[in-house]
């Protein structure tokens, strides 16, 4: 009987080493998948690569689902196997938990097309937040579980210069003319303790910065104008400003709820009002180009919207003012066979297109103000296209042309896997 409850504890043992073995392997390829995702510079240079990244991120995610799914039958039995191990047993459940978290909020953000877009939101900062955590307590366990820093206390951090023990043995040291054993000066800290405090001390050195930056962005009930400081200059050179609106100037939508996140897939450009041109052309009666001063001079209104990008975050009730597209396009007199419309970024390679009915939406909007101050370059300004019932990557940033074509125009991420039908859930 005692034999076969050694071999059942070792059958255990052996299928949880495989399933930590797995789990292991996987986050950290969920850790690099995720961080590469996140790297708004890599956007560019990774092209549709960026997609199959997304894919394998999400496919590794669901494996990660299914190992916790054969883990669950043993987990009463492992915690039978840690009584009396409170630490290893308050790792175990913080582990799980951290498990469970990301892959409840990582299919919230896959099926994130299908849900409310507030349900994309939360689940973006509580993915986030748990990797803000969860991959610092990931290293910081790796290194400190390593074979290296588990070896016996043979070099002991002390209190003074006292040669260290072997093993913990007892000294000899002289006494009254001969010898008696000594205990050894304690140690104030341990080698394994010293390695898990200097590990700690370094990682909370290297995440805690970041980590409260990101949470002054994303945790922020309210963020002004795109996050950016007020006393930030913006580095494009447009003069003069635009005056707005009493609406806008108002903000009427009481100010942008959430935080811009920078995307780009080009080195950020700069604008000189100098040199800078808006363009609208192709299938027109009157094509038209105007100068900065120009281009403020035409008739502006103003909205409230919500922002929604396809990668989870929303910034909610941003008040814009700009020039309604549908006024666009009537003053320049669309053709008859026109039947799309092509948008074109300042940045030189960045482009997108809306069906002539979807262009004429109410709320699409040529803007140039956003919560009463010039849209800033970091986020698509001098001029951006807003486009609220569909995600942002419709909304082309550094607008400065607008062409009416015949042909459908498929954009630059829908060349790389995007769906064209950008719609967001109401």
């Amino acid at each position: 009987m005692q034999k076969m409850k050694e071999r059942k504890r070792a059958g255990l043992g052996k299928q949880l080493a495989e399933l930590h073995r797995w789990n292991a392997w996987l986050v950290v390829a969920l850790a690099v998948s995720g961080l590469i995702l996140s790297w708004g510079a890599a956007r560019g240079w990774l092209g549709e690569g960026r997609v199959w990244i997304k894919q394998l991120h999400i496919y590794i995610g669901l494996i990660t689902g299914i190992v916790l799914v054969l883990y669950a039958p043993l987990l009463k039995r492992h915690l039978k196997q840690l009584r009396g191990r409170p630490g290893q047993r308050g790792n175990l459940a913080f582990v799980v938990f951290l498990l469970l978290g990301w892959l409840a909020s990582g299919i919230v953000l896959w099926q994130l097309r299908h849900l409310p877009p507030r349900w994309a939101t939360n689940a973006l900062v509580i993915h986030d937040l748990l990797t803000w955590v969860g991959l610092p307590y990931a290293a910081y366990h790796s290194i400190t579980r390593m074979r290296w820093a588990k070896k016996p206390q043979r070099r002991a951090v002390r209190s003074d210069d006292s040669a260290e023990t072997a093993g913990g043995s007892d000294t000899k040291r002289p006494y009254a003319g001969g010898l008696h054993p000594a205990a050894s000066p304690q140690p104030w800290m341990t080698r394994r303790q010293f390695i898990r405090s200097a590990v700690g001390v370094a990682l909370a050195a290297a995440v805690l910065p970041s980590f409260f930056r990101w949470m002054g962005g994303s945790l922020s009930l309210t963020s002004g104008s795109g996050n950016i400081a007020a006393d930030e200059t913006d580095a494009n050179r447009m003069l003069p400003a635009p005056q707005p609106l009493p609406d806008s100037a108002n903000v009427i939508g009481g100010g942008a709820k959430g935080s811009f996140r920078v995307y780009t897939v080009t080195p950020l450009p700069h604008f000189d009002s100098d040199t800078w041109r808006f363009t609208i052309d192709g299938l027109v009666d009157k094509p038209a180009t105007w100068t900065w001063e120009q281009f403020l001079a035409i008739k502006r209104k103003v909205q409230v919207s919500d922002f929604h990008c396809v990668t989870g975050w929303s910034v909610y009730g941003n008040t814009w003012e700009g020039i309604p597209l549908a006024q666009l396009l009537d003053a320049a007199g669309v053709r008859a066979n026109a039947q799309f419309v092509k948008f074109y970024s300042g940045d030189g390679e960045y482009t997108d297109a809306l069906s002539l009915e979807q262009a004429r939406m109410k709320d699409v909007l040529v803007a140039v103000l956003h919560d009463g101050k010039p849209i800033h370059r970091d986020y698509g300004g001098p001029v951006r296209l807003i486009v609220p019932g569909m995600y942002a990557y419709k909304s082309v940033k550094w607008l400065d042309r607008i062409e009416l074509i015949d042909k459908p125009h498929i954009g630059y991420w829908e060349e790389r896997g995007y769906d064209n039908d950008a719609w967001v859930k109401a």
